[in-house]
Formats: structure tokens, C-alpha cells, sequence
């Protein structure tokens, strides 16, 4: 009997057991299906063979590095910036063409610009409930609701996002990258756009190289040569070399420059060239972006804000540094470009930067910003690139296979690439194509091809033939060392080239052009396609028919009479330009 009672007891017991498992699959079941699926943002996982090689050419990690690399810590802090996608983006896209074509137009504010195409509050409540729930701390949302900020970790970031990140090695330093897509709750899906942050191995580098004075010839050099030659210059000289005239300067126009790293000493400086060059100072902004570390400085800044400076006649009415942290992650860089539109203080903007389109993980939300920066009547300006055709690689030569950089290559903003100058005395005699040649291992040349990413903009595929994609650059100024900008640095004078000088030209050109029209002009892309292509006054633009930007038997893009991709339409004379806005007045306005 006492067999029967434990054979009994046995049998209960197991069929407890089985109950109890039964029930747990059963609620895994159906928490499984009460769960939300997981969907795919744009922010998809780092392709570590995307990322362009060291400056000196001669590294990139290959697609091994992330099979080697090792999970990031659970507690490391990761900070992300979430981009939202825009709300009636089809009938923004709308207006835009609208503003761009020439027809009367009001502006939007930025108040006005959120209400019509940000996010709803209650969309952005949802999402940042979504974050707080992941363990995310310090959230916080952009004026125009596009962007929301946080403060977390690699736990928070897996818990958020259903991501992994790992980390490797990269130029001597340790990054990291998400190994998968970044992912939100179907629910936020049709909120969600991108995922910034995730990742610190693909950043933008500055497009700035340094001549020795020693070896750059001076304008007073081009005064005793009996031939036109690149000698160095003075910003200012910009402003009579591409034909100021009588144009007003800049003195009724803001600029902003976007930057990262401190800029004490960059005012500092700017400071000793307006002292030195007996004009007025420079009123200046610092408006520093994030909370990482501001301290460490960079020439570029030094040689964006005083050739603008120069270009713009000797005045602007103010500069305003967007100044990301030290560690310029495309997070940053999009948060001070963001912080620059919504402020809609300046009317031109600065970005003397870049990086392979290849590795971008901000250009959707880069153009976001960048749209709204044209609805507001705001002209983004930035340079195309000092790696020639070879932008993926870092200008190391790599046969026939071409890349671009961004964000020159946004249908959202003029891209400026370079030109070497040859002046006869102190007069503009000709350019060509910049393209120093081979330098070590890669070369110094402009920027300039086709985007694999991004479309053409409408404004392009009427003016030039043969390509779906967005072609740059749109415009050249002068980026050769040898015929580069003398400017100070820690006080003393140094000289520079690449397209962190032709852009800045251009900004302070821009800038100058809008003081001379009341800031009424508008980005102008459409209007210098639409005119520059079928202009038959030589001398309102420098066409630039003579070079191109590879090397050897891979020659880039050949200059050409009209549109080319190595220089765009040229350079144009200021005062010619701006006689030919006033009598036409549907050119940017």
C-alpha cells in the first residue's frame, strides 16, 4: 500500500511539473505575441569596409575588424541623438520647388516651419517615453522637434534600439560601432528616422592643408613676374581678385560657421587679422553643442573665419561658431547644424568638412536640416572635398573607381569645390582645376563626381545630362596651397589651401551679395543652373576649362567649356553677379 501511495504521489508530481511548463511556455507564447516587432530605422549596421583610409592613405579597416572586435561595455556611456522623420514631407518638397523657382515667396520662421512639418508633440511624447523607459537620462528636444538627445549607455542603447555594439581599433584609437540595424517598436516606426551615435569610426575630417611660407610665393612676388603665377594671398585679396568692385561688404549680414574643439583661440586670432589689416573687429558667437569636452583647437577655423572675412569685403556683421564637442561624431555635427537653422539668426552657413558618403550615417538626417535651412531662406555652404576623385580612400589613387563626399554631395546645399589661381600683379588672370598631384601616397585636388546616394535635384537634371545622381561640385574658388590664403594661426601667419578655402570664399562672397540685396536672396542653386548654364557673358563666370582631379591614366573629371564635375560652372565676378541679380529678379529671391 505504501508503494501504491508513492507511485500515487509520483504521478502528481509530475503532472504538476508538466502543468507548470505548460503554463510558462504557454505566457512565453503569448508575451511573444503580445510583444511589438522590431522594425529597421535607417541607421543600419556599420559596414567597417565603407570607412576611407587613414589621411596618410595608408589604412582602413577591413571587414574582418568587426569579427575580431569585442562588445562594448555594458556601462560605457553612449550619447544618441534620435532624428524624427518630417511630417508632410511630400508637400514641404513641394514648396521648396516653389521657393526655388523664382516665384514671389514668404519665408517660413521656424515656429511656423515646425508647425507645418515637425513632429507632433504627442508623437515626440511617444518617443521619448520609449527612451525613459530604456533608462535614458538628460533628454532633450530640438526647437523644431526633429531631433531628441540622450544621455545613456551600451545597455540602453541594446534595450532601446535591439542593437549591439562593438569595439576595435581605428587610427591608433578605440571606436565603436553598432554591428546591427538600430531598430525601434513598430509602433515608433513612422516617427523614427534615424539612430545618430551609435557608432564613432566614421567621422568627417577637415579639408585644409598647410604650405610652408618659406616655399609660398607672395602678391608682391606676382607684381615683378612677367607671367601670370600662384603666389600666396591675403584674404582680402579675394575680395579685388574676383572682382568686389563697389559692392558693399557683408556689414548687414550674420554668418555661421559650423566647428568642433575650442575656439578661443580661433577669435583670438581672428582678432590679430582684423588689427593687423586695420579693419573694424569682427562681432563673435560661441555657441558650444553637447556636453563633451571643448578644448582642443584646429587652423581650420582660423582659416574659415578670416578668409570669409576677407572675401566679404573686410566686414560681416557677425560670426556665430556652432561649435560641436572635440570628438566630432556625425551625431554632433548634425546637432549644431540643427542648432544653427533653428536659431535662423545667420544667412549662410559654413561647413569646411567631410567624409566618404560611403560611411555617412547622418545624410537623411543631414537633409532634413538642410530643408529646412532653404525654407527658412538660409544657403548652406560646404566644401566638396581635397582627396580629388578619391574621397573614399583619402586621395590614395584608386584606378577608376570614383567616390564623393558628403554633405557636399546634399541636393540641399552648394557645394564648393577648388581651383588654382594665377594672378598677373594684383589683377585675376585665370584658374584651373586645383590638383597638386601625388603627395606621398595620396594627392591634393578638388573634390567632384557623382553621388551613388543621393538623386539629382530637379534644377540639375535640366542643366546637365547623363546622371540620375547629384553631381558636384555646383561652384570653384581657389583651394591651391600654392596660391592659398596667409592667415594667422596662434598668432603667427601660416599658409593654407583645399576647399576649406574655396568654401569660405564663397560664403563670404554669398554673404556680401546679401548685405548688396537687403538679405532677401534665397539658396541659389536652382538660379545658378537655370542661368550659369546658359550664360553668354563670359565675364560674369570664370569657366574653368583647363585640368581635372585623378591622376595619371585615371584623370577624374576632365574640365570642360560649361558644367564640368571637377570645378561646376567656376568662379564669378562679384560685381557682375550682383548687377545681374538686380536685373533679374527672380535669381534666389
Amino acid at each position: 500500500m505504501q508503494q501504491s501511495i508513492a507511485k500515487r504521489f509520483t504521478q502528481a508530481r509530475r503532472l504538476t511539473v508538466l502543468s507548470a511548463a505548460i503554463s510558462v511556455a504557454l505566457a512565453t507564447s503569448l508575451t511573444a505575441q503580445g510583444a511589438e516587432a522590431w522594425v529597421s530605422t535607417k541607421t543600419k549596421a556599420f559596414n567597417p569596409a565603407a570607412v576611407k583610409a587613414t589621411t596618410s592613405g595608408l589604412s582602413a579597416p577591413s571587414a574582418s575588424v568587426l569579427a575580431n572586435a569585442t562588445e562594448l561595455s555594458s556601462n560605457e556611456p553612449v550619447e544618441i541623438t534620435v532624428g524624427l522623420k518630417l511630417r508632410n514631407e511630400a508637400q514641404l518638397d513641394k514648396q521648396l520647388q516653389f521657393f526655388l523657382s523664382g516665384a514671389t515667396r514668404q519665408y517660413l520662421t521656424p515656429a511656423q516651419f515646425t508647425e507645418q512639418y515637425g513632429p507632433t508633440q504627442k508623437q515626440v511624447d511617444t518617443v521619448v517615453k520609449h527612451l525613459t523607459q530604456a533608462g535614458y537620462s538628460n533628454i532633450n528636444v530640438a526647437p523644431n522637434r526633429l531631433f531628441i538627445t540622450a544621455t545613456g549607455t551600451t545597455a540602453t542603447a541594446k534595450k532601446a534600439f535591439n542593437t549591439t555594439l562593438k569595439q576595435f581599433q581605428k587610427d591608433g584609437s578605440t571606436v565603436f560601432a553598432n554591428t546591427t540595424d538600430a531598430q525601434v517598436p513598430q509602433s515608433l516606426s513612422g516617427i523614427v528616422d534615424t539612430v545618430l551615435g551609435l557608432q564613432t569610426a566614421a567621422v568627417a575630417r577637415t579639408y585644409h592643408h598647410e604650405v610652408p611660407l618659406s616655399t609660398g610665393k607672395t602678391a608682391s612676388d606676382a607684381r615683378t613676374s612677367a607671367t601670370p603665377a600662384k603666389v600666396g594671398h591675403n584674404p582680402l585679396d579675394f575680395s579685388r581678385l574676383y572682382g568686389a568692385g563697389t559692392t558693399p561688404t557683408a556689414s548687414n549680414t550674420a554668418v555661421g560657421i559650423v566647428t568642433w574643439g575650442s575656439q578661443t583661440l580661433t577669435v583670438k586670432d581672428l582678432n590679430t587679422y582684423t588689427t593687423a589689416n586695420n579693419l573694424s573687429p569682427v562681432s563673435t558667437s560661441i555657441i558650444n553643442i553637447g556636453s563633451g569636452s571643448h578644448s582642443k583647437s584646429n587652423a581650420e577655423w582660423q582659416l574659415d573665419s578670416q578668409s570669409i572675412v576677407g572675401a566679404a569685403g573686410g566686414a560681416v556683421k557677425q560670426i556665430i561658431f556652432y561649435n560641436a564637442p572635440d570628438r566630432n561624431t556625425n551625431a554632433s555635427i548634425v546637432n549644431a547644424f540643427n542648432r544653427a537653422v533653428t536659431d535662423n539668426v545667420v544667412k549662410v552657413i559654413n561647413a569646411s568638412f567631410g567624409q566618404y558618403e560611403g560611411t555617412d550615417d547622418s545624410i537623411d538626417a543631414t537633409n532634413t536640416v538642410f530643408k529646412q535651412a532653404i525654407a527658412q531662406g538660409q544657403t548652406v555652404s560646404v566644401s566638396s572635398g581635397d582627396e580629388g576623385v578619391y574621397e573614399k580612400t583619402g586621395g590614395v589613387p584608386n584606378g577608376a573607381n570614383y567616390t564623393v563626399s558628403t554633405p557636399a554631395s546634399s541636393p540641399y546645399a552648394i557645394a564648393v569645390g577648388g581651383t588654382g589661381l594665377y594672378t598677373d600683379g594684383t589683377a585675376y588672370s585665370s584658374e584651373t582645376v586645383w590638383n597638386e598631384g601625388l603627395s606621398g601616397t595620396r594627392i591634393w585636388a578638388t573634390g567632384g563626381g557623382y553621388s551613388t546616394l543621393q538623386a539629382a535635384p530637379t534644377w540639375q537634371t535640366t542643366a546637365i545630362t547623363g546622371s540620375t545622381k547629384r553631381a558636384l561640385p555646383d561652384i570653384a574658388f581657389d583651394a591651391d596651397g600654392n596660391s592659398g590664403a596667409q592667415i594667422y594661426y596662434n598668432g603667427k601667419l601660416v599658409q593654407y589651401g583645399g576647399t576649406s578655402l574655396a568654401s569660405p570664399i564663397f560664403v563670404g562672397i554669398w554673404a556680401r551679395l546679401q548685405s548688396a540685396n537687403n538679405n532677401t536672396l534665397g539658396f541659389p542653386a536652382a538660379s545658378i543652373y537655370k542661368y550659369f548654364s546658359t550664360n553668354t557673358d563670359t565675364t560674369l563666370v570664370h569657366d574653368i576649362t583647363s585640368g581635372n582631379n585623378g591622376y595619371g591614366s585615371n584623370p577624374g573629371y576632365v574640365a570642360k567649356a560649361g558644367w564640368d564635375a571637377s570645378t561646376g560652372f567656376g568662379s564669378f565676378d562679384i560685381s557682375k553677379l550682383n548687377a545681374f541679380i538686380k536685373a533679374n529678379p527672380d535669381f534666389s529671391k
